[in-house]
């Protein structure tokens, strides 16, 4: 088990993965579309990257850590012909960033050679976990992915497929995971649809991949997604659907991350039947009608700021300024040990741009505030700049409590807005004011809004809970 020291922690949230599946009716450079497609799920996991592909009734694979321009870029300088194979890019929450927790995994087993590759988070790993190290089971990752093999191997059915299913039966909370067992790709999400999954198919090609985004590369015929408790076979082109069993608990119920849409996911994707760049004007909207700032000037905190200050700026009528901007080559998990190579990193990261912002009241817009010390040192940034007056609105509620489903929110007591409120955090980071969007303006900003997890805002949460569990996450 690893734990993070607080002092290694970085102020943003950070989520698990991205995946992608491809499976063709004739060989193709595989390795080189799923090249592709995890490129362009990169914003997803920036630890780590990997590929693993069906070649010569074997599955080859490949694991890195760093980007996907790094780690898997040798896969562009030759010809790898295959039907099918899955890709993933990590992000780890609790844990170090090794080798052996990237993914996809690759296991031989009784079930034959199996890989796989998840995203999401399982809220009753500790249980599992420690019934199967009881059993002599031994780990060599701190991922529930690993579990999920240990499961399936240990299963009493003779065949993969119902192996499966079996272990399927006993894991519970978020998952989206992508298997490759011989020719055949599985792709299967959980019945509370926690995570996104899409699925697209062009040319006698089937692609499933976290966002739409990483599918618009190929120019799909047709995009769909993956249902919430539905299991996908998918050999060549020919796709075979059918449902996990119901459970009591979570029958006709969903629980779609909402961060998904405040933070997550890349704007140009299309997540849970929403536009992301269209629900994130709406938050921006929603908090100039119920939270408007006396700023003279709106400016967003790049790149997950961006849409929801465009909103803020044509409800409020307010000018629109790109104040400040974002060194993209530091990536999102920059993290120094001491608070002064932490400050640097925030001013090699974010640039205020003085011309733009000198002698005005700044309204800034962020996607959520966590323990407080990137905002405090963007708050000095902008005022070092020339800022009059910087006012803070973050298009989510205060966050109050952690997650169990694939968000690296940290505890209770490490949460600014669980210590003060607005106010208060305001003289804290050293801000004028400090405004938050309501969770009930939030859930205007959704269809069907009770389709939506919010635990991290209410303290609901929409399935049992360990309160201590086994931090084994992907």
């Amino acid at each position: 088990m690893f734990h993070w020291r607080v002092e290694d922690r970085t102020d943003a949230i950070r989520h698990h993965c991205g995946v992608m599946g491809i499976s063709a009716e004739e060989d193709v450079n595989l390795p080189e579309l799923l090249f592709y497609g995890l490129f362009s799920l990169q914003h997803r996991g920036q630890e780590s990257a990997g590929i693993a592909y069906h070649r010569h009734g074997r599955i080859v694979s490949y694991r890195d850590v760093g980007m996907v321009a790094s780690a898997l870029s040798h896969y562009l300088k030759e010809n790898h012909p295959s039907r099918v194979g899955i890709g993933h890019v990590r992000y780890s929450t609790h844990g170090t960033n090794k080798l052996e927790n990237a993914q996809p995994i690759v296991v031989s087993c009784n079930k034959g050679e199996i890989s796989l590759a998840h995203n999401g988070n399982l809220s009753n790993s500790d249980e599992l976990t420690r019934s199967l190290i009881a059993g002599g089971s031994i780990f060599q990752s701190t991922t529930d992915t690993e579990l999920l093999l240990h499961l399936i191997a240990r299963s009493p059915r003779p065949d993969f497929r119902g192996a499966l299913l079996d272990c399927l039966g006993l894991i519970e909370g978020a998952y989206c995971f992508l298997v490759l067992h011989g020719d055949t790709l599985f792709a299967v999400r959980d019945p509370l649809g926690f995570r996104p999954l899409v699925i697209g198919r062009r040319d006698g090609m089937v692609m499933v991949a976290s966002e739409t985004c990483a599918l618009g590369l190929f120019q799909p015929e047709e995009i769909r997604e993956v249902e919430p408790g539905e299991i996908l076979e998918i050999q060549g082109s020919r796709i075979t659907s059918s449902r996990l069993p119901d459970r009591p608990a979570t029958a006709g119920r969903r629980a779609h991350c909402i961060f998904e849409l405040i933070y997550f996911a890349r704007p140009d994707s299309e997540v849970f039947g929403h536009s992301v760049h269209l629900v994130r004007k709406r938050m921006g909207a929603m908090i100039a009608r119920d939270d408007p700032s006396p700023g003279d000037l709106v400016i967003p905190v790049p790149d997950s700021g961006s849409s929801a200050a465009l909103g803020y700026a044509n409800a409020s009528g307010v000018e629109l300024e790109h104040g400040l901007t974002r060194n993209h080559y530091m990536g999102r998990t920059f993290i120094q040990p001491t608070p002064a190579l932490r400050e640097l990193g925030v001013r090699m990261k974010l640039h205020p741009v003085r011309q733009a912002i000198a002698g005005r009241r700044i309204t800034v817009i962020d996607d959520s505030l966590v323990r407080g010390t990137t905002s405090r040192q963007m708050v000095r940034l902008l005022r070092e700049a020339g800022a009059r007056e910087v006012h803070l609105r973050l298009s989510s509620p205060p966050l109050r409590f952690p997650c169990f489903f694939g968000i690296d929110i940290p505890t209770r007591e490490e949460l600014i807005a669980n210590r003060l409120e607005p106010d208060g955090i305001a003289r804290e980071i050293g801000a004028d004011s400090v405004r938050f969007l309501s969770l009930e303006a939030l859930r205007g900003c959704v269809d069907r809004p009770d389709d939506y997890c919010t635990a991290c805002f209410s303290g609901e949460y929409p399935c049992p809970v360990m309160d201590a569990p086994v931090h084994r996450t992907n």
